[in-house]
């Protein structure tokens, strides 16, 4: 599995490096959420996009020394609101280009592998979030010292 990241990702980066685009795969969600609801806490966008704080606050932090969002202060003193710098804004056609030439790219894989790359994504993550790898691991370690 990180094989296969590593390969789609790394060519993905690639592609924005070709495109003369500063821009990592692990921004695009935390963009998207931010073009779709406009300025929010880091809190709202890992809701919004599924992942840990942690991981968008990570990803944020990366951003702001990128100079590609900032961080104003919110309600309260731990709470930060991110917003797009207009470097950003102006690179969001070239980047929903790039968007649209990746997906394409995507689907062409899906043609050719046995079932659709981005259907199974969509089935273990659903079959994850009714029971997480650990939950499964502890029950196979159960399965297999009874056995």
């Amino acid at each position: 599995m990180r094989h296969l990241i590593e390969l789609l990702d790394g060519e993905v980066e690639a592609a924005y490096e070709a495109a003369d685009l500063s821009w990592r795969p692990r921004y695009t969600p935390v963009l998207r959420a931010l073009m779709s609801q406009g300025p929010q806490t880091i809190k709202a966008i890992a809701l919004k996009i599924g992942i840990s704080h942690s991981a968008v606050s990570q990803t944020v932090t990366q951003m702001v020394k990128d100079e590609l969002v900032e961080l104003h202060p919110g309600k309260d003193a731990r709470e930060r609101i991110v917003t797009l710098t207009p470097k950003t804004e102006q690179m969001v056609p070239r980047l929903q280009r790039q968007w649209a030439a990746v997906n394409l790219a995507a689907d062409t894989l899906d043609q050719e592998l046995s079932a659709p790359l981005s259907g199974v994504v969509k089935e273990a993550i659903a079959a994850l979030s009714e029971q997480s790898f650990g939950q499964r691991i502890q029950a196979a370690a159960k399965t297999q010292t009874a056995s």
